[in-house]
């Protein structure tokens, strides 16, 4: 039974959320699946990527093949690093303390690079907050400027008419 590595839509329309997951490749897209491997949503940035290595190593070794994206998200997670690794330990290339070393030193390597994607994203963030925000107040600051000066008018001209209306009594009165 040829086996491959792909993803499984969930979610709803327009938020797609997949299952990375192992499946007989003449099953549906959606439909029955030999083992759940991780997950994929695409929604966040960036994208949150949860897979099981080892139980997708094991099915790398036992002949499933990836899709495209799949192959993509497993490279992305080290688990075809992991499995090229695994593959030097079978030949006798390295021991499993120095595969399990590398890969390791790969991960972290990996997760130092993300938080910093991430600290740039809350930053850029945090920026466009500000402006916006700096925009907000000088636009209600021009509103405000702008509508003073019709209440200073509106109030001058009354006070203006009153003095005239006074002196023109008093001239009727004479």
């Amino acid at each position: 039974m040829p086996v491959k590595i792909r993803l499984q839509r969930h979610g709803k329309k327009g938020k797609p959320f997949y299952w990375v997951v192992a499946a007989d490749t003449r099953a549906k897209r959606d439909g029955k699946f030999l083992e759940k491997l991780g997950t994929y949503n695409p929604n966040t940035n960036p994208a949150t990527i949860d897979l099981d290595v080892d139980s997708s190593v094991k099915w790398l070794q036992n002949g499933a093949q990836p899709t495209e994206t799949a192959k993509r998200l497993l490279s992305y997670k080290g688990v075809l690093l992991k499995n090229h690794l695994a593959g030097g330990v079978r030949k006798g290339a390295l021991t499993e303390e120095q595969m399990e070393e590398k890969f390791n030193a790969w991960l972290e390597d990996k997760s130092s690079k993300v938080e910093s994607k991430k600290d740039t994203l809350s930053k850029e963030q945090e920026k466009a907050k500000k402006e916006a925000l700096a925009a907000e107040t000088a636009a209600n600051e021009a509103r405000i400027a702008a509508a003073q000066p019709e209440e200073v008018a509106e109030e001058a001209a009354p006070e203006a008419e009153a003095p005239a209306t006074e002196e023109n009594n008093e001239e009727e009165a004479k």
